[in-house]
């Protein structure tokens, strides 16, 4: 089974800005995967395209059973779910087609249960409160948790639930995130 960490940046509404600084502030050989993970299902998403232009790593749109490998890249297709198993990673059909998405609480609930390397949990801008009811489960299996400060976030509602949790190990400007993967990921600067 794989060993490396996976990096899960879960948002919605005002993430493309997190992203981005946090992508242009991250080395391209961590031997870290990241994963982007955006609520926003409803319009197929350029996001793969939009995001190579700030980072050297490959940035894959996730197809069904694409192997999970570092030093990339991966982002979450419209109207999916996510789940991770035997290394891959699987697409299932939303399981909350109505209301607010939970396809980052969703994910992150496949990676304790299927991922034997660390993780890292990250929430920045978005409204609603998707992916705060998986992060305490995330501490549970070892795994690391950060939300955006909300100051810097364009919309603080998510990461302000993920903070409400009490499961946040660092809040930080994206910027920071970078810095505080590469310290966990133990990779120079």
């Amino acid at each position: 089974m794989k060993k490396f960490p996976i990096v899960c940046v879960g948002d919605s509404a005002g993430g493309l800005d997190a992203y981005i600084r946090l992508l242009q502030n991250l080395p391209a050989g961590m031997g870290v995967a990241i994963v982007i993970v955006n609520q926003i299902t409803k319009f197929p998403t350029l996001l793969h395209k939009v995001l190579s232009s700030f980072t050297t790593m490959p940035v894959d749109l996730i197809t069904e059973n694409l192997i999970i490998e570092p030093n990339r890249v991966f982002i979450i297709p419209e109207n999916r779910d996510l789940h991770v198993h035997n290394g891959e990673f699987l697409l299932k059909p939303i399981s909350k087609p109505r209301g607010w998405p939970d396809v980052i609480t969703v994910f992150l609930r496949s990676l304790t249960r299927h991922w034997d390397g660390k993780l890292i949990a990250v929430i920045v801008s978005g409204y609603d409160g998707d992916g705060a009811a998986a992060l305490c489960g995330i501490k549970e299996v070892g795994g690391i948790t950060i939300a955006q400060k909300l100051t810097t976030a364009i919309q603080p509602d998510m990461p302000e639930s993920a903070i409400d949790t009490g499961c946040i190990d660092f809040v930080l400007s994206p910027e920071n995130i970078a810095q505080e993967i590469m310290r966990i990921a133990d990779v120079e600067a």
